[in-house]
């Protein structure tokens, strides 16, 4: 991080969101990605524009300052989509979506029309210029506390994100807005497919041996379901693979993954459930 960025970020932080020197008044993000490479956190600031619904969709452009590559934060996220917003009056994860086509050029006109700036970088670089779309995902609160209700919450946060890739597939396999759908899809996906593995490896590591240990009679249980996540790895595994050229029988695809993600979230909230509840009786 440059001495500079750092500074903006910590008056940033410190400030609720107002910066002064050159971006004294203009609205700025701090927009965090996970390191392609490294696996670290990295943050900018960043300017953005408001999208025009109630989702509160933010939208960022990846100009480098002209430069002929696009910046390392855009990089980051095509690798790992799951992103932290930070406005100065909240925080909060979104799925990083770069538009394209015609619907990237519009947005990129509205936002030249604002701000002419962005138009005289796009004149100086042979690249197109990204304009990436910042999706919030919304917590799924089950309403009951302890571990229960994290298990809870984490599965409700899974199921909202599967609901998600599979409307976007679907609208896909109809050609409904194609040409801007493909990295949505892509992003979305890959978004649900890293957060269901790390919530598997986080149970295949933590929680179950644990539980294992205080139930040695789910003993079974427990080495079925580990069973079940080396089967869904491998057809997440598929299914990112599939990402680069969807073609037909992609969307058929997520609903049979569907449907055994969701048959096997069941399975485990049956069983683990009470003893969850039962530790904290």
């Amino acid at each position: 991080m440059s001495s500079f960025n750092r500074t903006v970020i910590e008056e940033f932080r410190a400030n609720a969101g107002r910066v002064g020197g050159p971006f004294e008044g203009s609205e700025l993000i701090l927009l965090t990605t996970t390191g392609a490479r490294s696996g670290k956190p990295h943050t900018v600031p960043l300017g953005f524009t408001r999208g025009g619904g109630d989702d509160g969709e933010l939208f960022v452009v990846g100009s480098a300052a002209r430069a002929d590559r696009h910046p390392a934060w855009y990089h980051n996220l095509l690798a790992l989509p799951l992103v932290r917003v930070e406005t100065g009056a909240e925080e909060y994860e979104a799925v990083a979506a770069p538009a394209e086509g015609a619907r990237r050029d519009a947005l990129f006109a509205r936002i030249v029309r604002a701000e002419p700036g962005y138009g005289e970088y796009q004149a100086r670089t042979r690249r197109v210029i990204p304009v990436v779309a910042l999706q919030r995902t919304h917590e799924v609160a089950s309403g009951e506390g302890g571990i229960a209700g994290k298990l809870l919450d984490v599965h409700g946060w899974l199921r909202a994100q599967l609901a998600r890739v599979r409307e976007l597939a679907r609208a896909e396999s109809q050609g409904a807005g194609a040409a801007s759908l493909g990295l949505q899809l892509r992003q979305h996906c890959l978004a649900f497919c890293h957060s269901l593995q790390f919530h598997h490896r986080s149970e295949d590591a933590g929680l179950f041996p644990y539980l294992e240990q205080q139930h040695p009679h789910m003993r079974e249980f427990f080495h079925r379901i580990g069973a079940e996540h080396a089967t869904i790895a491998r057809l997440q595994e598929e299914l990112v693979r599939a990402l680069d050229a969807p073609g037909a029988g992609f969307s058929e695809r997520v609903e049979r993954m569907s449907r055994e993600i969701e048959a096997h979230l069941d399975r485990e909230e049956a069983q683990l459930l009470p003893v969850l509840r039962a530790l904290e009786a």
